[in-house]
């Protein structure tokens, strides 16, 4: 008797295969409880959703969102034993979805966000700078492309992108490089752009990290409008809180934590009257308290079993 597992299930472990990053501590900052209401806005394998779901029972209701539809298939598989609600459209929409299924608030709402393991690992989606594949970025698979960013925008947007998404300060010099390298041929491939990339920077820049990491990065934002949907995400979000329900958010780079940061102290901040104000005349009380004071960050032994954990950042808050 052939006891091997079957080739599709080799072929969707190796493909979706992804550590959760900071797991039981978000899981645990969610405080789940039997039966309430949750929403898991960037499910990717699974991971997280499936700790969840295990947290929740049978009264529970998971919603599980993720714009891309092979992450979408991958946690299908992954919470077979269990019911969430599968929604293949960007988070930033939670509040227009739920409302479609008559739910209008809910007891806690995690955002993992950045690319999955898999988005990396899969050369085919153009992520990485270290493959030679299609220039993509896409998480939706639909849209403008990173191909349409790097053709097509200007010296001035290509700047502008760069140094704000980036924070890299060769913006200018590899900005030129890309359009002048397209005057001659169009930039198809992420080779072709990591090539650009490190011709453009200074010998030290190349010897320190891999220069072509802010770029990258930059172009992937611009491409997902990643920091608009988190803006727009943790708005949606915190309306949809019940009172109690927490959201945790997960960031892995500087210019994500500071939006969840800010928005956090601003859902915390009570009265803004100044400090020789008699009484308050301004009338605000925070609408949330933050569960933990400083950001949450992976311990040792995660970051020895899962580097891409070590820029990793975790932020609570409860509403009031």
């Amino acid at each position: 008797m052939n006891c091997l597992p079957p080739l599709w299930k080799w072929v969707f472990d190796m493909e979706f295969q992804h550590k959760s990053v900071l797991l039981r501590e978000s899981i645990e900052g969610l405080d789940v409880k039997p039966g309430g209401v949750y929403i898991d806005c960037t499910t990717g394998g699974g991971g997280h959703s499936l700790e969840i779901a295990a947290r929740l029972g049978l009264a529970g209701t998971l919603f599980c969102f993720d714009q891309d539809s092979e992450a979408i298939e991958a946690a299908k598989k992954r919470l077979s034993e269990y019911s969430p609600i599968f929604v293949t459209r960007n988070f930033a929409e939670m509040g227009e979805v739920l409302a479609e299924y008559g739910v209008n608030k809910a007891d806690g709402i995690l955002m993992d966000l950045g690319v999955s393991s898999y988005q990396l690992d899969n050369r085919e989606r153009g992520f990485s700078y270290h493959d030679d594949a299609p220039l993509d970025m896409r998480m939706s698979g639909e849209g403008e492309s990173a191909r349409d960013v790097v053709n097509e925008y200007g010296d001035n947007e290509l700047i502008r992108i760069l140094r704000l998404y980036g924070e890299e300060k060769y913006a200018v010099s590899i900005a030129k490089g890309i359009t002048m390298a397209r005057e001659i041929a169009p930039i198809e491939t992420t080779s072709q752009l990591a090539e650009i990339i490190k011709s453009h920077v200074p010998m030290k820049a190349r010897k320190e990290k891999n220069p072509c990491r802010k770029t990258f990065q930059a172009i992937r934002i611009e491409v997902n409008r990643e920091l608009e949907v988190l803006e727009k995400g943790i708005a949606s979000g915190f309306e949809l809180l019940s009172h109690g329900g927490r959201m945790a958010v997960i960031t892995f780079h500087s210019l994500e934590d500071r939006i969840v940061k800010n928005a956090f102290r601003e859902y915390c901040t009570g009265c803004t009257c100044p400090p020789d104000f008699p009484v308050c005349v301004c009338g605000k009380k925070p609408r949330a308290v933050l569960v933990n004071k400083k950001p949450i960050e992976a311990d040792e032994k995660e970051l020895e079993e899962n580097p891409r954990s070590r820029s990793a950042k975790l932020r609570i808050l409860e509403k009031l």
